[in-house]
């Protein structure tokens, strides 16, 4: 059996992986086909397509696109992040390059606005981040949770988001971004498949399915999303078997992957979630931007 993972990150974004010891990692975990999705951004890919080639891999090309939506949920209008996994778009597609541009550019001053904050009670410079970040890289959280660790303020990254960034701590900073219906519309533009990362990730084990935002996720799919990444270690029982409910009505691609960040990144290990080669061959044969190595 064919073994896939869709949802990878390397040191061009957030992982810890150059795009090269990547795929030297996924060959030792066992995969035949690997994606790289670095966070806005298409750097990693040459990179990552010849050491696959190299290796006797199969390579997929991909985004993960930030963008936010606004949804009513009980009653009042609350804004959350989305995450897109973009497959094979056009890298040269000029208006997605700008969003994308635009989006690593407010990256950044996120990230100088948390470290400020971060700064008035530890001694950390924005200086100190950078280096834990190869030149050109998609800035965000993980560079500032890395400079902690190695400060010795905690153990690792999960401790760092556990203590320092998490969304709800006092150092936390929001970023305006794409709305995700326009990045949906954008990555459809540039020939690219749009499938939506670890959906309802937050949903409790109790959760009642009539709770969960049908209107949304419809009105994603009216925009033209065509797939959901069911298989993710944050997406729970209850969120799986509704999603793939969904799934079945709108005739859905249905991915599983790891989102893996590196062997000390994450705990998300190369494989734990795998795709199907029926679903890789709907997501190949539905993008027309850029080609897979297969």
């Amino acid at each position: 059996m064919v073994k896939i993972d869709l949802h990878t990150h390397s040191t061009r974004s957030d992982g810890l992986d150059s795009p090269t010891d990547l795929m030297i990692n996924a060959k030792k975990a066992g995969l035949d086909v690997i994606a790289l999705t670095d966070h806005d951004t298409v750097s990693g890919w040459d990179e990552a397509r010849g050491k696959a080639f190299e290796l006797g891999l199969g390579f997929v090309p991909g985004i993960e696109v930030t963008s936010v939506s606004d949804i009513e949920r009980f009653g009042r209008t609350i804004r959350i992040s989305v995450h897109l996994l973009a497959y094979l778009p056009d890298p040269d597609h000029k208006a997605l390059e700008i969003v994308l541009g635009d989006t690593v550019a407010t990256r950044e001053a996120r990230g100088r606005a948390i470290v400020e904050k971060l700064a008035e009670q530890i001694p950390i410079t924005w200086e100190m981040v950078l280096d834990h970040l190869d030149k050109g890289a998609t800035i965000g959280r993980p560079a500032i949770a890395d400079t902690l660790v190695t400060m010795g303020l905690v153990a690792d990254r999960s401790a760092a988001f556990d203590h320092y960034l998490s969304t709800d701590g006092p150092f936390y900073v929001s970023h305006s971004t794409v709305s995700t219906l326009e990045a949906i519309g954008l990555i459809r533009q540039a020939g690219g498949v749009p499938v939506i990362a670890h959906p309802l990730k937050g949903v409790g084990p109790d959760t009642d399915p009539e709770d969960l935002p049908v209107d949304h996720f419809e009105e994603m799919i009216a925009a033209g999303l065509q797939g959901v990444e069911v298989y993710h270690r944050d997406v729970p029982e209850t969120a799986r078997k509704w999603l793939h409910e969904l799934a079945a009505k709108h005739d859905l691609i249905i991915t599983g992957s790891s989102d893996y960040h590196g062997v000390s990144g994450k705990p998300n290990q190369l494989g734990e979630n795998t795709t199907s080669q029926e679903m890789l061959d709907r997501i190949v044969e539905l993008g027309t931007g850029t080609k897979a190595s297969l």
